[in-house]
């Protein structure tokens, strides 16, 4: 008396929290999983209400207690079918209702005729009571528990192979589940086997019992709207592949993507080190000191750590970002997170050599017309020097011939040998400037193969500005103006040549702007703050269009179309913030010109 009297009271209670239950899981929006549950819940419901009836009803209207079983069973009998689909749109999210499927309702329907066609046959009891000890069961009522441990027993391996894949992603849920499972199955069959003195209720309370527990995992962890099985999917066809670890360093979570990025489809990572991982060959080229690094600066930052590795054996270039994972500012885990950029890092590399390719097309095409210009202004200095050579010689000739000659004064000797000293100054100061000259160009040679940092002055710096343009100024019959609203001295830090490359290839671009035009003017102006110097170099030519304007120094773009490439001025805007720490802007009006302004920070040597 003391097992039905519990029994009842622990049934009554789990009906109420059932019923409760059930009130909520129908006022939300129906998926398949909440449909699947509303359906255990009646069936449990239903279940529950036939037994205390029978609790109540059978001694006072003195009915047989076998004909409420006749309904309570309609519960008890279809359960195992309900919760093994449960089990299944769990895991697959979503199920299509197939007509194989229709088999799984045999066996209870059957129960149910030979319940109901009992006092006939007695197939499902030979004797019924409400305590399970004393019952004599029938040959249809063992099938219908085969039946119900097998359905039991199919939701359970079902749970654990998903358990298995998904153990990181929905542990808790998935150990609720299997709770909600195993519970009367072990209970049922302890009963059935009569180890345990049961009575019929525990199959209600049992189910009961899975209900909460299934209810939980829904509710607790919201997967009444959640996916599991889309949630896995997404994760697995995620191009990035990624690990989870917690506190220990062990392993929680993973997705295909990184089984299949590093070859390791057949290995089992999970509840391994990480450690444990890096000794495997597809991980060669990522050591502990690296990952000891990460997770220290995991712990103490917010910040994504990011490194880049080759990893050999797989022929990949891997960059991996580490985050730490945290709950109330309690450090649990970190995320690894894998990208796979090889085909990044080849097309970084084909687009560097395209870069270097046109670079030194760009130079090459500016050396030459630099050793055009450079031999047209040598012709100058070498005529000259040629000509003071044969000034000199007559002058020697005259001096050896007045060396005998008494008319020949002493003054005489002196005019001779200032004109000789004058010829002499002017053979040094063409040398000097043939020697400008080479120095300027062979600055620009070497200028994209040497970084050599300097300081140097704006008069040195316009100085070889003047001789590289100077022939192309001519043959353009265009005039260079350059005014200095300089406050004081000015000296510049870094690679002149560079800086040099960058103005000659401004003025020339000013020059080809006027398409050919004579008598034409550039204006250079050089002004100052108290740190910063502004180059300015303005023309009055063509302008630029509004289209080319808006990828201007975003990209390799030219207005001059095949007579140009549009690295020169994207190489300029590059190199003035990356190698002097400037600015380079410009202000155009189609059919009135353009003015580009180059701002650089001001050495204090």
């Amino acid at each position: 008396m003391n097992t039905l009297f519990y029994s009842f009271t622990i049934g009554s209670l789990l009906t109420v929290v059932v019923i409760f239950l059930f009130y909520f899981l129908i006022k939300m929006k129906k998926t398949q999983l909440q449909q699947i549950f509303s359906v255990n819940m009646v069936l449990l419901i239903t279940t529950c209400i036939f037994i205390f009836l029978q609790m109540q009803l059978s001694n006072l209207l003195n009915v047989k207690p076998i004909f409420f079983a006749n309904l309570y069973y309609i519960g008890i009998v279809f359960f195992p079918v309900s919760l093994y689909f449960t089990v299944k749109i769990f895991v697959h999210t979503k199920i299509k209702f197939k007509r194989r499927y229709l088999l799984l309702f045999i066996v209870p329907l059957l129960s149910l005729f030979a319940l109901w066609t009992n006092e006939e046959c007695h197939l499902f009891f030979k004797y019924y009571d409400i305590n399970l000890n004393d019952c004599k069961f029938g040959p249809m009522f063992i099938v219908n528990e085969i039946y119900s441990y097998i359905l039991y027993f199919l939701s359970i391996i079902e749970l654990l192979r998903f358990f298995k894949k998904n153990s990181g992603l929905f542990a808790q849920q998935l150990n609720l589940f299997l709770v909600g499972i195993l519970f009367p199955f072990v209970l049922n069959l302890l009963g059935t086997l009569k180890i345990i003195d049961l009575t019929v209720y525990i199959t209600p309370i049992s189910s009961a019992i899975s209900i909460i527990c299934f209810t939980l995992a829904l509710f607790k962890f919201q997967l009444l709207d959640a996916v599991p099985i889309a949630l896995t999917k997404v994760v697995d066809r995620m191009s990035d592949g990624y690990i989870v670890i917690n506190e220990k360093s062990i392993i929680t979570d993973y997705n295909l993507t990184l089984l299949k990025m590093f070859d390791i489809e057949d290995k089992s990572i999970s509840s391994t080190h990480i450690f444990d991982l890096l000794k495997l060959d597809s991980f060669k080229g990522l050591e502990e000191k690296t990952i000891i690094n990460g997770l220290k600066a995991a712990r103490e930052s917010n910040e994504t750590l990011v490194i880049e590795k080759e990893f050999k054996h797989i022929k990949k270039y891997i960059q991996i970002e580490i985050s730490n994972l945290k709950t109330e500012n309690i450090f649990i885990g970190a995320l690894f997170l894998f990208k796979d950029f090889t085909e990044h890092h080849k097309d970084v590399e084909i687009i560097k050599s395209n870069t270097n390719m046109l670079i030194e097309k760009e130079r090459l095409a500016s050396l030459g017309e630099m050793i055009s210009g450079v031999t047209h202004n040598l012709k100058t200095p070498i005529f000259s020097i040629a000509g003071a050579t044969e000034g000199m010689a007559d002058l020697i000739n005259e001096y050896r011939t007045s060396i005998d000659d008494s008319s020949v004064t002493v003054e005489d000797h002196k005019d001779i040998a200032k004109d000789m000293e004058e010829w002499n100054n002017k053979i040094k100061n063409y040398t000097a400037y043939m020697s400008d000259i080479i120095t300027a160009i062979r600055g620009q040679a070497t200028s994209f193969t040497e970084d050599t940092y300097e300081t140097f002055s704006i008069e040195e710096l316009m100085k070889r500005v003047n001789i590289l343009m100077k022939h192309e100024l001519q043959q353009a019959l265009v005039t260079l103006n350059i005014s200095y609203n300089l406050t004081r001295e000015i000296n510049l830090h870094g690679n002149i040549n560079t800086l040099i490359q960058i103005l000659n290839n401004l003025i020339s671009n000013a020059i080809q702007s006027y398409n050919g035009i004579p008598n034409q003017i550039i204006e250079l102006t050089l002004e100052n703050t108290e740190s910063k110097l502004i180059i300015s170099i303005k023309d009055y030519g063509m302008g630029i269009s509004d289209e080319v304007k808006d990828k201007l120094f975003k990209e390799i773009i030219t207005s001059k179309g095949k007579d140009g490439t549009g690295l020169g001025l994207f190489m300029s805007y590059s190199n003035i913030k990356t190698q002097f720490n400037g600015d380079l802007k410009f202000e155009s009006e189609l059919g009135k010109g353009t003015t580009f302004k180059i701002t650089l920070p001001i050495s204090s040597n």
